[in-house]
Parts: structure tokens; sequence; C-alpha cells
């Protein structure tokens, strides 16, 4: 079958489905039983430690590496090397023909993947301009910083206008200007019905733009799911409190692990289990409350008390 015949699925049906992948080196375990169902038009965040076993994954999608088992699909079908031809993928490793022109090398690439040479011309001109980097169409991509080099691959990765994009920290090493230009780009690309593996050390960049998330850890999928669901799973983690006069909150407050103020809001890290209501008798006392905010954990908090509580469910 050839990729054109493709028929997609509707936004939020799944578009790319992993089946309980598999992959070990030697000994060592690197992906066990990896089972996930990414929705058409959703950024996705992929997460995890470094060791997780995220790059195996995405190696294996790619098939840079095939898994010892399990199956991959796109839309329902097996992943061929014909439907590869609709994935766009942004590694980790950078990498461009550094002596090769700016335009040239985007409608070389473009065309790699079977877009006709005068739209691929066409199209190299519009994400240049995009990128603010028009003036740069005619020189050598090693004439350019870093950042534009990135911007240039950034570019080349939808200039064919894949249907699942996989993108590996696509926003290391980037000034926030560049940052936000990248990111305003992704979410655009969403919004036209692009779907989007986000794999990312960023948990805040995460957290803005990812629809939902996969968390990773020692080869084995821990949490999966949208992410206000995600959130949801968590217990409240965090107090905000402010007073009239600027007053502070007792040291001895029951349950409170760590106290911190910030611009005249002090925020309460709770132990787990602990209500957020049981503190406001205490925190009434001290003064005329002006802030009370009882907040979900952040995505960094949910990373980290998710893969610590599997490291010590395994070390039991």
């Amino acid at each position: 079958m050839s990729a054109a015949s493709l028929a997609l699925p509707p936004v939020g049906a799944p578009l790319l489905s992993l089946r309980r992948v598999c992959k070990s080196y030697g000994e060592k375990r690197a992906v066990h039983n990896v089972s996930l169902e990414i929705p058409r038009g959703a950024i996705y965040g992929f997460l995890g430690p470094n060791g997780a076993g995220k790059t195996t994954t995405i190696r294996s999608i790619m098939n840079i590496i095939l898994p010892d088992s399990g199956e991959i699909l796109l839309a329902g079908k097996p992943l061929d090397t014909a439907l590869r031809d609709r994935i766009g993928y942004l590694p980790e490793e950078r990498g461009l023909y550094r002596k090769m022109k700016c335009q040239d090398q985007l409608v070389y690439l473009a065309r790699l993947k079977g877009v006709p040479r005068a739209v691929a011309r066409t199209r190299a001109r519009e994400w240049l301009a995009r990128m603010g980097l028009t003036e740069y169409a005619e020189r050598k991509v090693d004439a350019l910083s870093k950042g534009m080099q990135q911007k240039i691959q950034f570019a080349a990765t939808f200039i064919c206008e894949p249907d699942l994009v996989i993108l590996d920290e696509v926003f290391s090493g980037l000034d926030p200007l560049n940052i936000e230009l990248l990111r305003g780009m992704i979410v655009e690309q969403r919004e036209r019905g692009t779907t989007i593996l986000f794999s990312t050390h960023m948990l805040a960049e995460a957290e803005r733009i990812c629809d939902a998330i996969c968390l990773i850890e020692g080869g084995e999928v821990i949490l999966d799911g949208p992410l206000p669901r995600i959130r949801a799973e968590f217990p409240l983690h965090s107090v905000r409190v402010a007073w009239e006069g600027e007053l502070s909150p007792p040291d001895d407050l029951p349950g409170v692990l760590h106290r911190e103020l910030n611009e005249g809001t002090w925020r309460l890290t709770l132990a787990e289990g602990v209500d957020p209501q049981s503190l406001l008798p205490r925190l009434l006392a001290v003064g005329k409350l002006t802030l009370f905010s009882a907040n979900r954990p952040s995505l960094n908090e949910i990373f980290l008390t998710a893969v610590l509580r599997r490291r010590q469910g395994v070390a039991a």
C-alpha cells in the first residue's frame, strides 16, 4: 500500500499505536511492553529520566532499530517504509549538510519525502521567511549560528507536511525568543491537525503545550493520559497563602514539609495525604488572610513523585 492511500482517523482517535513493544541489548532491558495510543491532532509529551527508554522507543518508531517484539501501527496499518514518509523527525542529534545552501537543503530534504520540486522550492521560501532567515537562503549552513541551524532543521521537519512529527529536545540550545517562536509554530501545526510526539527534559515546556503525556521509567510506562487526568490522580501538593501586613506562617504547621516566600506569597509544600483545609484554622489565627489557594502539583512534581514511587517499588 502506498502512503498516499492511508486513511487518517478522525481527530482524537489513535493515529500512532505501540502494542507491547520490547527491546533488549543483551541482558539490558531497554523497553518492556510499551503500549501507547497517541491521538491524532494532539501534542503528546514523551517524558522520562535519562536511560528510561525514550530514545529506544523513538528509534523503534523510526525503524532505526528493530524491536524484539510488539507492533507499531500508523492509522491502524503496520508502519512500513512507505508510511514513514508520513512522519517528520527532528532527532536530538542534529544533522544537516553543512556545505549546502539553506534553501537547497530544505528543497532536497522535502524531495526525499516525495514533495515535487516546484512545491518544495515554494515551501522552502515560505519556511525561511517564517523563521526570519530569508536573507540566509543562499548561504551555506555552516555560516549560520547554532540557533539558526536549529531553525533550519525545524523547518525541514515540517516542510513535507507530515501527519506525525517526532520532536526530540527541539528547544535544546535555543534562546527564549526562539523558544517562543518554535513553541508557537508547534501549537499552530497541532491546530492544523498534525500529531506531535514531543520528547523533552524541559517539563515546564511540556506542561505548557502538551495535551497528554506519557512518563516512561526503567523501560516501562508508569503514567499515560490527558494532562488534566494525570494531575487529578495526584493529591493536592501545596497551598499558597498571604496575610494583610505580610505576616509569616507558624514554623510548626502539621504536615508542612517546606515553606517558601515569593513576592509576598507563601508556598507551603504538604506531606502526602495532608488535607489543605486542616491548615486553615492555624492560618486564620495568624491574621487576616488575603489568599488561600490549594494547588495541584506541577508536572515537575508529578514526574519526581512518580519516578520515586516506581524506584521504591522496584527496590522493595
